[in-house]
């Protein structure tokens, strides 16, 4: 918040959206997509995390044919199918291996499509540091709420200790972690709105090629930092998702010029 304060009044933009409603709508439908990736990371391997949140640039796709009219031909909507066959493969339902945790990221990858074609179709000429900060401030707001309400109703011990990254008691942090905090804020905020941006002004299946990006990210960092080996069908879902995606992008720009 207090980053993006300081651009805010460097660069003359002002505080004040030009869509209030939408920009509230915007924060709200990505707060709800952040609740649900954190609410899965102490349940979910990051690798299946990060590859059911990655869905989201197929949501995209289907949502701007849908809500802003963007021609997608049958052979996207094929594409399309490949991509669930890899969520399919990742989900595995009805075996051992099939845990309900799973939808929460797919929601966020849900809600997260519907921010991004609200961007596109609502949000176009807001400036992208408004709507960085209107994220940030629904995170300020909703986290005092949540703190406060938590605090009055005060939770069993019991019900706490089941789920400690979200109802865990606060511990008091040192200067390291101060440092990191402050550091995410700064991505995030760098984040947030180069997102906006690209969504203002590209197309959704061209900035799907390169989100995809973060799959492989996500799996390497999750094997190298905590020894998260993704196991076969999540690597064969990996695979069907990206090649749906990157298949599909390309073609479709070209489709959207015949």
């Amino acid at each position: 918040m207090p980053i993006l304060l300081v651009l805010l009044l460097a660069t003359g933009v002002g505080l004040r959206p030009r869509s209030l409603r939408w920009n509230a709508l915007r924060s709200l439908l990505l707060l709800s997509t952040w609740l649900l990736l954190y609410a899965s990371l102490p349940v979910l391997s990051l690798s299946v995390t990060a590859v059911a949140v990655y869905t989201n640039p197929i949501m995209i796709a289907l949502l701007s044919a849908v809500l802003l009219g963007e021609a997608v031909s049958p052979r996207q909507w094929g594409w399309v199918m490949l991509g669930f066959l890899g969520v399919l493969s990742i989900l595995r339902q009805g075996t051992d291996a099939f845990s309900w945790f799973t939808l929460l990221p797919l929601g966020a990858a849900a809600l997260y499509a519907m921010t991004m074609v609200l961007t596109r179709g609502k949000c176009r000429d807001e400036p992208p540091l408004t709507l960085s900060l209107g994220i940030h401030a629904s995170f300020l707001i909703a986290g005092l709420i949540a703190t406060a309400v938590l605090a009055l109703i005060g939770l069993e011990t019991a019900t706490r200790e089941s789920y400690p990254f979200v109802l865990g008691d606060w511990a008091v942090m040192g200067l390291n972690e101060w440092g990191l905090m402050a550091l995410i804020g700064t991505l995030l905020a760098i984040y947030f709105i180069g997102v906006a941006r690209a969504h203002q002004i590209a197309p959704p299946p061209v900035i799907a090629t390169f989100d995809y990006t973060y799959l492989i990210s996500a799996a390497l960092w999750g094997y190298v930092l905590f020894a998260d080996a993704p196991d076969l069908p999540t690597i064969g879902g990996m695979v069907l998702i990206t090649a749906a995606g990157l298949l599909a992008a390309p073609r479709r720009t070209a489709d959207a010029t015949d």
